[in-house]
């Protein structure tokens, strides 16, 4: 098993995660002209229920 031999400096450690962050959500406003949410793409409308102009599921 490898094991490091120093300890890794602050700045390289920083360095490193600097590329590590949360990326914010695509949100898209629903097809429906009634309802214009915003919604994640390609996914069914939580709030009416709708996708690609027709009924795909009940809301909740």
């Amino acid at each position: 098993m490898a094991v490091p031999k120093r300890r890794m400096s602050r700045a390289n450690t920083h360095a490193r995660r600097s590329q590590w962050k949360a990326s914010v959500p695509t949100l898209v406003a629903c097809q429906n002209k009634a309802c214009g949410q915003p919604k994640p793409p390609h996914v069914a409308c939580p709030t009416c229920g709708q996708y690609a102009g027709r009924r795909a599921v009940t809301p909740a």
